[in-house]
């Protein structure tokens, strides 16, 4: 995952990354198998672009990192939490259109 609009996630800079964010930010949970994921990870990256400086996006691989999953309660990937001030504010699973995932992020702005 080698985009510069998206931070890789890890149980160890989640907090200082996300929750600590200034901006409202967009968080990708996923994994490397997961077909679903692969399916909106273009979207994810569009939106990164089209948002940078007002939204910071993040992804986090599932697999490698399970702590930040399991205190969020994520049971089904890809699911994507919009966090503001530090608190969920919408949240979507599954493989969506673009318009569904604008929605949530709308909730934050």
């Amino acid at each position: 995952m080698a985009n510069q609009d998206i931070t890789e996630l890890s149980d160890q800079n989640f907090e200082q990354e996300i929750l600590k964010s200034e901006l409202p930010a967009l968080v990708d949970f996923w994994a490397v198998w997961c077909g679903p994921c692969r399916a909106i990870a273009p979207t994810v990256e569009a939106l990164a672009k089209e948002y940078q400086g007002r939204l910071k996006v993040g992804k986090m691989n599932v697999d490698e990192h399970q702590q930040v999953p399991q205190q969020y309660q994520i049971r089904s990937i890809p699911t994507l939490l919009v966090f503001k001030g530090g608190n969920v504010v919408a949240q979507v699973v599954g493989a969506v259109p673009r318009a569904k995932i604008e929605e949530a992020i709308k909730k934050a702005m």
